[in-house]
């Protein structure tokens, strides 16, 4: 396991982020009352409208996406595991030009908090009938992965801090700090708005606020240092970094969906009334991406021409899915709460099959060409 490259996790986050992408649209876009939507509501409303096939055709999404994530984690745990015990880890895990890929993890598995919330809910009766029964182990087990994420957080900043390495070579990838933070964070959102319990709600609560701030403070920190790297040196970078320049829209869809559970974690605790809030935090981060989308589609147009189709594989082109399927499920709050039109229900559904269209791209650049990956 020498080889191993911690950002393969990045195939789990894709993989997770397709399958609940269906549920955001079924949550937001279906007439279901107050609560998370389920599979029976989806079928009513199917066969209300002359939908049902194409409802069926999202929730097999849901389920293979789903399965293939927990799949993934699971073998890359394993993987990583084993790259652990190695010599080469130690001084990966040291070096700051490196180890920010290993919060890739704790990105993956935030989601499959998502993925149960979303999707094994949605199919699993028992678990909507007791949903509040859960909230408690939920927040026990997130609180582990809070507390492992942070205090490895911490360790790769302070080796950034303590050992010099070129601030001209960094790229896009470093976002992941951000990135993880931001998915740890808005699952502990989801725990905070939705649990009955005060205690639980609040312990949720003031932990995500601690995590979202750290991540929000880095988000423009280390955002502002990368552009400051590309502009002061020339030309593009190589292409193998690349794919990951899309990774800001994905992690604003992760703070605006935070941002929008606190709203609600506030509501149904204190009694305070945001609707103005909950459009304005939703409708300014999609208008931001909506832009930077453009922008990043325009700067990568060379990238997609001359070596996005050469015979090739390298581990960030699953940076490539994520920003699709954040924008489709972003766009799918904006729906419900600002825009119901037919043109932005087209631009969510297209999103998310591009989004599905690149991991089938990729999975089949990876068993075509792909070998293990050195860590860089």
């Amino acid at each position: 396991m020498k080889n191993f490259n911690p950002l393969s996790f990045l195939a789990s986050v894709g993989a997770g982020g397709i399958a609940v992408g269906p549920f955001v649209f079924f949550q937001y876009l279906i007439p279901h009352g107050k609560g998370l939507i389920s599979m029976p509501q989806v079928l009513d409303h199917g066969a209300e409208t002359g939908n049902t096939a194409f409802y069926f055709l999202m929730m097999a999404v849901m389920v293979i996406f789903g399965a293939l994530h927990f799949a993934l984690t699971f073998s890359l745990l394993y993987k990583l595991f084993s790259y652990s015990k190695t010599p080469d880890y130690k001084s990966y895990i040291s070096d700051p030009q490196r180890n920010t890929s290993i919060l890739a993890v704790f990105t993956s598995i935030g989601m499959t908090f998502n993925v149960f919330i979303a999707v094994v809910r949605f199919f699993v009766p028992s678990m909507q009938q007791n949903f509040q029964d859960l909230m408690l182990p939920a927040l026990i087990g997130w609180a582990i992965l809070w507390v492992l994420l942070m205090s490895v957080e911490i360790k790769v900043l302070r080796s950034a801090f303590e050992k010099s390495f070129d601030l001209n070579k960094l790229s896009f990838g470093w976002l992941m700090h951000p990135f993880a933070l931001g998915m740890v964070t808005v699952a502990g959102t989801g725990i905070a708005a939705m649990a009955k319990d005060p205690n639980i709600a609040h312990t949720a609560a003031f932990m995500t606020a601690t995590s979202g701030s750290m991540g929000f403070f880095l988000l423009f920190v280390k955002l502002f240092s990368i552009f400051q790297s590309h502009f002061s040196s020339n030309g593009m970078p190589e292409r193998q970094f690349l794919p990951s320049f899309l990774i800001v829209i994905p992690i604003t869809t992760l703070y605006a969906i935070s941002f929008f559970r606190l709203g609600h974690y506030l509501e149904h605790q204190f009694g305070y009334h945001f609707d103005a809030y909950f459009k304005l935090i939703t409708l300014i981060p999609f208008a931001f991406q909506t832009w930077y989308f453009a922008f990043g589609i325009s700067m990568l147009r060379n990238y997609f021409r001359k070596d996005f189709f050469r015979k090739e594989y390298y581990v960030t082109l699953w940076a490539f899915i994520c920003p699709f399927v954040a924008y489709a499920v972003l766009g799918s709050f904006v729906y419900n709460l600002f825009l119901q039109t037919p043109v932005l229900k087209g631009v969510i559904l297209l999103s998310l099959f591009v989004g599905i269209i690149f991991y089938a791209i990729v999975a089949i650049r990876y068993f075509k060409y792909g070998k293990p990956q050195v860590t860089k």
